[in-house]
């Protein structure tokens, strides 16, 4: 009855934190939605070239992510540790390291233009979305920046602050569409390419934004102090963040495979895909946000030499995930329709998008359990052996199984996501079990770089 009452806990606990990450990460991820919605007046072709550039985006906004994840996990534990000089080193390393991956990430993203037509991809497809590649490839610069800083707001009790922020840049990404995908007055705006400048302006805004809100906030001034950069921080960061990247990179880039095979079922496919994933990009917030915030909750565990709650907080974890999933689940199979007649009148795209949903509302449990356990594993500072689970799952079985239930045996897009779906469910048990077997090992729950 107490275990039950300290799991209870520390699921309110887990609730409090995620619900403000959650929506942040939504905020940020509907940017991409209202993309989506202002980018599909234009066509079937234009929004096939969103399609693309979103397939590639997701590997290098979950590459970069990691970084900014193991940013949280540092802070977490100087401040579970009540260590102002690791507070501010690790806040400023993660700025460093954040702007450094930012740009790096651009520049191959931009390296990547000239070889899109070898991607098998329809040649209409490639020649709309030239400008909107590059818009969106110098887009990854704020967005890591804001990610890294905001690791800071998340693990030090303010993360309403950086909801505040984050949907600074939804309300500003609105208008800002509608002028320069559209035009305004006798001016007929950029087309696509409006959209990637539209993304471009929002992520910069709420990065200008946060700056001063830590730069004059008087609860930040511990995070602030000059000349904590020290060599060991910036290769902590750069080593668990480059494992940590590798497992995201893992996870989307197997995603963005499986969502550039769809070019080979033609446009329909393409833009039928574009529909579904921007939608289950918004429903993966919540896992995310939840595993963020369970990776946050045992970082501080381990700073303040607590490791007995880890399994407690991994218990509470895996059952909020499981139940909202479920829930999730039922809403897209009753909504799918309704989403997806709002977002195209091709009768063909519509139908592609009505049963692609049913295999994602099908896979929603597992996709849910995967994501947070890995953050968990995250917060031990346990990376290395969860990441080469991911590899295998994906790699090795989800792609190779979706190309031929799709291409070989004929079941075409629906195939393709059903041999995903395998590879995450095998992720997610894998990674689960992983878990609960180091979180019950005291000495090895302490985790590198922790201490």
């Amino acid at each position: 009855m107490t275990q039950t009452r300290s799991v209870r806990s520390e699921a309110r606990a887990l609730i409090r934190l995620a619900v403000p990450i959650v929506m942040s990460l939504a905020a940020a991820t509907l940017i991409g939605v209202i993309d989506t919605i202002m980018i599909a007046p234009l066509g079937t072709v234009p929004l096939a070239g969103a399609s693309v550039t979103a397939s590639v985006l997701i590997v290098l906004y979950s590459g970069l992510y990691g970084f900014a994840s193991v940013a949280g996990v540092r802070v977490a534990g100087a401040v579970g540790r009540a260590d102002a000089a690791a507070l501010s080193n690790a806040t400023r390393t993660a700025l460093v390291v954040g702007l450094c991956a930012g740009v790096v990430g651009a520049a191959f993203m931009l390296a990547m233009l000239p070889f899109l037509d070898r991607l098998g991809q329809p040649p209409a497809v490639i020649a709309v979305l030239r400008g909107y590649w590059v818009t969106m490839a110098f887009s990854l610069v704020p967005f890591t920046v804001f990610y890294a800083l905001k690791a800071l707001f998340d693990a030090t009790d303010k993360a309403w602050l950086g909801v505040a922020v984050a949907f600074l840049a939804v309300v500003l990404n609105v208008p800002a569409n509608l002028i320069l995908i559209h035009g305004i007055g006798g001016w007929a705006g950029f087309g696509l390419t409006g959209a990637g400048l539209a993304s471009l302006f929002s992520q910069s805004a709420s990065l200008g934004a946060l700056w001063p809100l830590w730069r004059r906030h008087p609860d930040f001034a511990s995070s602030r102090q000059r000349g904590t950069l020290t060599g060991a921080e910036v290769r902590t960061q750069l080593g668990q963040g480059g494992v940590i990247a590798a497992g995201y990179v893992s996870e989307g880039g197997a995603y963005a495979v499986a969502g550039l095979m769809m070019g080979g079922f033609g446009a329909a496919a393409l833009a039928a895909n574009q529909i579904v994933s921007s939608v289950g990009a918004v429903l993966y917030m919540v896992p995310l946000g939840v595993a963020i915030a369970v990776s946050i909750r045992i970082g501080t565990a381990i700073g303040a030499g607590d490791h007995a709650r880890l399994t407690r907080i991994g218990r509470a974890a895996l059952g909020l995930i499981v139940g909202w999933m479920a829930l999730v689940m039922l809403a897209v199979l009753a909504g799918r329709g309704v989403v997806t007649c709002a977002l195209s009148d091709d009768a063909q795209v519509v139908g592609i998008a009505l049963s692609l949903f049913v295999i994602v509302a099908i896979m929603q449990i597992a996709d849910g359990v995967q994501g947070t356990m890995l953050g968990a594993a995250r917060g031990m500072m346990d990376n290395v052996v969860p990441v080469c689970i991911t590899l295998v799952a994906y790699w090795i079985v989800a792609l190779p199984l979706g190309y031929a239930l799709g291409f070989w045996l004929g079941w075409g897009p629906n195939g393709v996501w059903i041999g995903y779906g395998i590879g995450v469910a095998l992720a997610g048990g894998l990674v689960t079990w992983r878990f609960f077997r180091m979180a019950g090992r005291g000495p090895l729950a302490k985790g590198p770089g922790l201490a």
